[in-house]
């Protein structure tokens, strides 16, 4: 039940019927909100966690957190003085914390039940899933849309490259915005879907080629909330410990789902027209849509406060209650939210070496595999005579690998060696991340060589080349968890911002690759294209990694 009371649902529940359905318990008992009260021992607790921030520097932060760095918030200190009325208060205006009300306060996400915490975990992946597949499922319908439109393939490519570029876009917006205490995950994850969801109907409906463009922009880029912060609401949920594995299945789903997207739509496509690639998408994500509003609660641990706190001032009449979060956010200056969201990324990404070499990296891995979206009809359907559905399932071999081998294989090296190198807190130097991604960088040049020159001969048996594809998944898997995990434990105070610079750059390639690709593969051979993505990415191979000191 609180699940659903926590749901969009059950907030609209709650307003319709004036809060006495699906009520809180602090609003079926006036008197128990004395107990969200913040003690005198988590004062001193806190006192000590600020103290030691300096030295402790391996906790995640979000975009808002830098920002209240950054505007110099209040600590703990100057605030959080617990009271229980208000004549003991000594400052009859000063703020009075709520917080959870124990340490295994039901509400808190980190205390949930583990099949709760996979349910709502599953709700994610499924949003995830959803939007990531919008990209790659147009792919098959590209011929259909230069022949409606009549543009041509390159123009007809903007469809998929424009939906990547809103999505590596978007976060920039909706990250912060997630963050703020008085919106939370919840809402932005089920409002942008709702809106996804109808915009699929006017690029279904689209009366020209420019309203199709714009529509697959605009659907990529509010789509995009969970693609950014999908792994920090598995932060929200489970400790440290199990974090990194739920953040690498939830990483599987985001690669499963382009990769899944020509099967899915080739079929679609050859019976029935490229709209079909989208109504499919339509019900996937509508699906999403429904599980979402009636499902999904809040994960983020300062709204559930901020809301627990405005009942609070409810019930008592007594407007200085208020959660920690709302205290920090009214320090916070706006200018230092718009350069943590919007400059520090770019600066992270393009003024830190390191950075910019291992965004380049993933980068390159994201062109090629989006190039692939255009290498594997050219191979398949041209060279091998699949139809479009056919070529669809030559996919599957990267699924496979994916999801089977690599992410199977990768969770025993965690398990198994790297759980030795973490301390008592859980946390671990960042160059324990990357041994992975050396085998990683071995396995990328080596499946492309493979996949080139086997994949444009016909006299070789197809299962040849999908098996070179099988080997580029191990690689391009295994190198973006190593170095997605390496960059928010190196960075952690700007974890927000060195990832959102990531997902920018790699979603720019994967965005404008697939406009050559054709053109590529067409004039210099398949095999002789992949050769030149080989040595491209060569000098991307082994490079010193350090963290930051």
């Amino acid at each position: 039940m609180e699940t659903i009371r926590d749901s969009a649902f059950g907030k609209l529940v709650r307003i319709f019927s004036g809060k006495r359905w699906l009520r809180y318990p602090e609003e079926i008992d006036t008197g128990m909100w004395t107990e969200y009260l913040k003690t005198e021992k988590q004062v001193k607790d806190e006192e000590a966690a600020v103290a030691e921030s300096d030295h402790e520097n391996l906790g995640l932060y979000t975009v808002l957190s830098q920002a209240s760095r950054a505007s110099r918030r209040l600590s703990s200190t100057s605030t959080a003085r617990s009271v229980g009325v208000d004549e003991e208060n000594p400052n009859p205006s000063a703020p009075i914390v709520i917080d959870w009300k124990e340490a295994d306060d039901s509400e808190n996400p980190q205390n949930w039940s583990t099949f709760k915490k996979l349910f709502v975990s599953s709700l994610i992946w499924l949003l995830t899933f959803a939007i990531y597949i919008g990209s790659a499922i147009y792919t098959p319908g590209i011929p259909g849309v230069c022949e409606q439109f009549g543009v041509s393939r390159v123009a007809a490519t903007l469809g998929l490259t424009l939906f990547v570029l809103g999505y590596g876009l978007g976060p920039m917006v909706w990250s912060p915005l997630s963050e703020l205490p008085a919106i939370g995950r919840s809402p932005t994850y089920v409002l942008t879907l709702f809106v996804f969801v109808f915009f699929q109907f006017a690029v279904i409906y689209a009366t020209n080629f420019g309203m199709l463009l714009a529509f697959r922009f605009l659907t990529g880029f509010i789509g995009s909330p969970a693609l950014a912060t999908g792994a920090a609401s598995m932060g929200d949920i489970w400790n440290p410990r199990i974090r990194d594995y739920m953040i690498i299945i939830w990483g599987a789903f985001a690669i499963s789902a382009p990769v899944l997207g020509p099967l899915v739509g080739g079929f679609a496509a050859q019976a029935e027209g490229w709209k079909w690639t989208i109504w499919q998408l339509l019900c996937v994500s509508g699906f999403a849509f429904v599980l979402l509003f009636f499902f999904l609660p809040e994960t983020y641990a300062p709204n559930i406060l901020y809301r627990r706190a405005r009942r609070v001032r409810q019930v008592t009449g007594n407007s200085n209650y208020r959660c920690e979060a709302e205290i920090e956010i009214s320090h916070v200056k706006p200018r230092d939210v718009l350069f943590e969201a919007l400059v520090r990324p770019f600066q992270l990404c393009f003024l830190e070496p390191i950075v910019f070499l291992m965004n380049l990296y993933i980068a390159l891995i994201y062109g090629i595999l989006y190039i692939w979206f255009e290498a594997f009809p050219i191979v398949f359907s041209e060279i091998h005579g699949f139809n479009t559905g056919q070529s669809g399932l030559a996919f599957l071999g990267i699924l496979i690998s994916t999801c089977c081998l690599t992410i199977p294989c990768y969770f025993y090296w965690k398990y198994k060696y790297q759980t030795k190198h973490f301390d008592a807190n859980w946390n671990i130097v960042p160059e324990m991340q990357l041994p992975p991604a050396c085998i990683g960088a071995f396995a990328l040049p080596i499946s492309l060589f493979w996949f080139g020159w086997t994949g444009q001969f016909a006299s070789i048996h197809w299962i040849v080349p999908i098996i070179a594809s099988m080997l580029f998944s191990v690689g391009g898997c295994l190198i973006f968890n190593c170095i997605f995990c390496y960059q928010a434990h190196a960075y952690p105070k700007y974890a927000a911002s060195v990832l959102a610079g990531n997902d920018f750059m790699r979603s720019s390639f994967g965005a404008g690759f697939p406009l050559f690709a054709t053109a590529m593969f067409h004039n210099l051979g398949v095999g002789w294209a992949l050769w030149e993505e080989v040595e491209d990415g060569d000098c991307m191979h082994v490079f010193h990694l350090q963290s930051r000191p």
